[in-house]
């Protein structure tokens, strides 16, 4: 299994780095940001857009991958986030996974002005999203018209360096946003409820459709990285499910949830690391 940390866009820049660059000699294999434009009990505190934070990250690194955690139609369009991932894709020479979601109800639903939709409506806005990012990043031009994006001979030039296009990463918890991630996504983003997600992976295995299923193992009930067993057994569990990679949330001890001790990165990558390889 593969193993990445997500770090909160929130840390003056040079700390930024720093970690990213740690987190890169430690051995991991992806680091991650949340796409927002501000975020629940951070809305207050700096907080920096996903895409210049990561190319500044991708400028600073040469090997680990890069991740959007997760990006949200409520405030992007498809043309204008698939240009923004095909230039970072040649900025990270191949290193970019572009991680996309539904789009929740809180503030990057209404800073624009516009409407909270119905969780129906976020599930048809997702496929029709994911779906038009799709075309774009395989496709020197692109039109379409569709119930929520029209779009009129764009140009994506010169394409992704990963090719046919860079890797599509779809969250889902449903079975209509699942559908999605079946129809377009190279690889599943789940969290939450062991349950559910149990039952969720059920269907991926109906599918037939072999894709990567990446697990962010702390934002539930379970605490991975209360101790190395602890880590170790999370990473089992879902490894038997399929799962091929894991995200944790670098610890912050100002978080409320996310207070484990920072030292257990560095535990992990010296203890468990190795024997995933």
């Amino acid at each position: 299994m593969r193993i990445g940390v997500l770090l909160l866009p929130t840390d003056p820049w040079p700390e930024s780095v720093a970690m990213a660059r740690r987190l890169e000699e430690l051995g991991y294999d992806h680091l991650w940001t949340y796409d927002h434009l501000s975020w629940r009990r951070y809305r207050d505190r700096p907080w920096h857009a996903a895409i210049p934070w990561l190319t500044g990250i991708a400028a600073a690194t040469s090997r680990i991958r890069l991740g959007t955690m997760v990006s949200s139609p409520n405030f992007r369009h498809p043309v204008t986030l698939a240009k923004e991932a095909m230039t970072l894709d040649h900025v990270s020479d191949g290193r970019l996974t572009l991680g996309i979601g539904a789009g929740g109800i809180g503030f990057d639903a209404t800073v624009l002005g516009g409407t909270v939709l119905t969780p129906g409506e976020r599930a048809r806005r997702l496929d029709e999203f994911v779906g038009t990012v799709d075309t774009l990043l395989r496709s020197p031009s692109t039109s379409h018209a569709g119930e929520f994006y029209t779009v009129d001979e764009a140009r994506m030039l010169p394409g992704c360096v990963q090719q046919p296009r860079l890797p599509l990463a779809v969250a889902a918890g449903g079975r209509k946003t699942l559908q999605t991630v079946i129809r377009y996504a190279d690889a599943w983003i789940t969290e939450g409820d062991p349950a559910a997600i149990r039952a969720n992976a059920a269907v991926l295995d109906e599918s037939g459709r072999a894709i990567d299923r990446i697990l962010l193992a702390d934002n539930g009930a379970e605490r991975p990285l209360a101790s190395v067993d602890a880590f170790t057994d999370v990473v089992g569990r879902y490894a038997e499910l399929g799962f091929t990679d894991l995200v944790f949330h670098h610890p912050r001890p100002d978080d409320p949830i996310w207070t484990d001790d920072p030292a257990m990165v560095e535990r992990i990558a010296t203890e468990v690391l190795p024997k995933l390889r």
